[in-house]
């Protein structure tokens, strides 16, 4: 009798760890994405506060491409905020915006939710933009998080929308 019984259990022992494979698989492929994202297309912050403050730097288009509740308590002054750019609809609001620019339009690319090799948003926005042919495009490398990487450090914040 009690074979029979663990026989019977089995198929709600698979269906569990068949659940569990499907909400941590589709976070696993998230994983690690910024951290592909080439040394040369990088920026840190401390550089691109030197190019905010200089009066002879060409000034970027700033971009803050993580989630709207971080960007209103606190973001670089003069960024735009577009959208979480691991969704869908966050890429087509980030490819509307510079669909009409130059492409050799200097741009930079944040987010700061998360530590660097767990960011899902940086590596999707930066494939999009040099898709579409943009070659002057920098990501901000945000080491832990905006919070202890820019904020804390006393570089310029804005907040709101």
């Amino acid at each position: 009798m009690s074979l029979s019984i663990r026989f019977r259990q089995m198929p709600a022992v698979f269906t569990l760890i068949l659940g569990i494979a499907a909400i941590a698989l589709p976070s696993l492929a998230f994983a690690d994405q910024a951290s592909l994202t080439p040394a040369s297309r990088l920026i840190n912050p401390d550089e691109l506060v030197r190019i905010l403050q200089s009066a002879k730097s060409e000034k970027p288009l700033m971009i803050q491409v993580g989630s709207h509740v971080l960007y209103t308590q606190a973001h670089i002054p003069g960024s735009e905020y577009i959208g979480p750019a691991s969704s869908e609809t966050g890429l087509q609001s980030l490819r509307k915006r510079v669909e009409s620019l130059p492409r050799n339009q200097f741009i930079v690319l944040y987010c700061g939710c998360c530590p660097w090799s767990h960011c899902p948003n940086i590596n999707p926005a930066d494939d999009a933009l040099h898709a579409m042919g943009f070659s002057n495009v920098k990501v901000l490398f945000i080491a832990d998080n905006f919070g202890a990487d820019w904020a804390d450090k006393g570089y310029p914040v804005a907040k709101g929308d």
